[in-house]
């Protein structure tokens, strides 16, 4: 089980933002794409879901294109944009039911008190989404993550923005689960994470040579 690019590339407007990149990831590792604003990080995020099309090239899973392989690949993909896109009428832990039920993993309310606890949210499980801040919001999109384990593929696009030093703790928790269960993970981030040794490679884009 694999997830490789061939010779991708992005163009924005007239402007090249990268070409040629060549990424594997397998299996227990994880990749941080780097990089300052502008370089593409988000774009090549979502060339890799399979939302946008790239300049040229091919995002391969399992050795096949994502394009001829859209269902079975959506199948075994959670990804979550740099916005919290939650539901502004709906309460916390209704938020992470709703999402989790359509991301094809049913959940009981039991189940997003929880998660949204594991996260330190307890507190604000029943209130509205609309009255929370940036902080709680990105915590509510992130709790279904807990709920995604059997999707092998996480895309992550600045998963830790917003948060505090005991969210991103529990977060990293999280993300290193997953990878001890053999899932994979590619996420953007301006900032230092803990990983086990061994599992986290990086890219960035200033430079366009992953390490």
């Amino acid at each position: 089980m694999s997830l490789q690019t061939r010779q991708l590339a992005c163009t924005r407007g007239e402007r090249s933002l990268f070409t040629n990149l060549e990424l594997t990831i397998t299996p227990g590792n994880a990749l941080r794409i780097m990089g300052s604003n502008g370089t593409g990080k988000t774009s090549l995020l979502r060339m890799l879901c399979g939302l946008s099309m790239p300049a040229s090239g091919a995002v391969l899973w399992n050795g096949q294109n994502i394009r001829s392989n859209r269902e079975e690949f959506n199948r075994q993909l959670t990804y979550l944009g740099h916005a919290a896109a939650i539901k502004d009428d709906l309460t916390a832990w209704e938020n992470v039911v709703v999402a989790s039920t359509l991301a094809g993993n049913p959940i009981h309310q039991i189940d997003a008190y929880d998660a949204l606890d594991r996260l330190g949210l307890e507190r604000a499980a029943d209130l509205p989404a609309r009255v929370l801040s940036q902080g709680q919001r990105k915590r509510v999109a992130l709790a279904r993550l807990q709920f995604c384990t059997h999707n092998p593929l996480w895309i992550l696009d600045e998963p830790f923005v917003a948060l505090d030093v005991a969210s991103v703790t529990q977060l990293q928790s999280i993300m290193n689960r997953h990878l001890d269960n053999q899932g994979m993970i590619i996420f953007t981030t301006h900032q230092e994470v803990a990983f086990d040794d061994g599992r986290l490679h990086s890219l960035d884009l200033n430079q366009g040579e992953p390490c």
